[in-house]
């Protein structure tokens, strides 16, 4: 997973990385992505995102993440980006690339571990990593136990079924998004013969929810 914690205001090309505690990784965003790079580029600021998405975003985030709709990492894409900072949000400028135009782009926050104290769910192990990996992916949990989880969760928790969180297994995830689920595939690893452990999720929902 990565994030950055610049807020320089300069264009970037490269990402500067942040190494997220534990406790903070768990208070993450869902993805955003209000913007379509049709016009003079791709804007996802954080005006324009808490303008639209009210109470989604924290106040002061202490990191931002930025991929492409298919997945690829912002710092992968080759393009400038500004700014791209906790502060401002994210843009991408087509007249500040220097061949293809801005690719369409979603970003999401980290947030301090208070924003996401609402309701949380029970922990849901619905899978096991005897396949092609682990899938605990919210259409499944859905279908599996109706009713039990909020219709837009602003926070996904994750760990191992013995207790350690995700972010301390040095694993990759195929999908780790309050509105999609977790995902932990196998051939993704590295190395390959590590395969997958079991994850249990958590959800944090509106206390409403509750």
């Amino acid at each position: 997973m990565e994030f950055t914690s610049s807020s320089a205001s300069v264009p970037q090309l490269l990402v500067t990385l942040l190494a997220v505690p534990a406790c903070v990784a768990t208070c993450i965003t869902r993805w955003f992505d209000r913007d379509d790079p049709s016009g003079v580029g791709d804007f996802e600021t954080l005006v324009d995102l808490r303008n639209e998405y009210p109470g989604l975003i924290c106040l002061q985030p202490t990191g931002i993440e930025a991929q492409t709709l298919d997945g690829a990492p912002a710092s992968s894409a080759g393009q400038i980006f500004n700014p791209f900072n906790t502060v401002d949000g994210f843009a991408c400028v087509n007249s500040q690339q220097s061949t293809d135009p801005c690719k369409d782009y979603r970003v999401r926050f980290i947030c301090p571990p208070d924003f996401c104290s609402g309701c949380t769910t029970r922990w849901f192990d619905r899978d096991n990593p005897s396949g092609n990996g682990d899938y605990e992916t919210l259409t499944d949990l859905r279908n599996e136990y109706p009713n039990k989880i909020c219709d837009e969760p602003y926070a996904i928790h994750v760990q191992t079924v013995d207790g350690i969180p995700a972010s301390q297994t040095g694993q990759i995830f195929g999908e780790f998004d309050p509105l999609k689920g977790f995902a932990c595939v196998n051939e993704q690893q590295t190395p390959s013969n590590e395969p997958c452990r079991d994850y249990k999720v958590q959800f944090t929902c509106p206390k409403t929810f509750c």
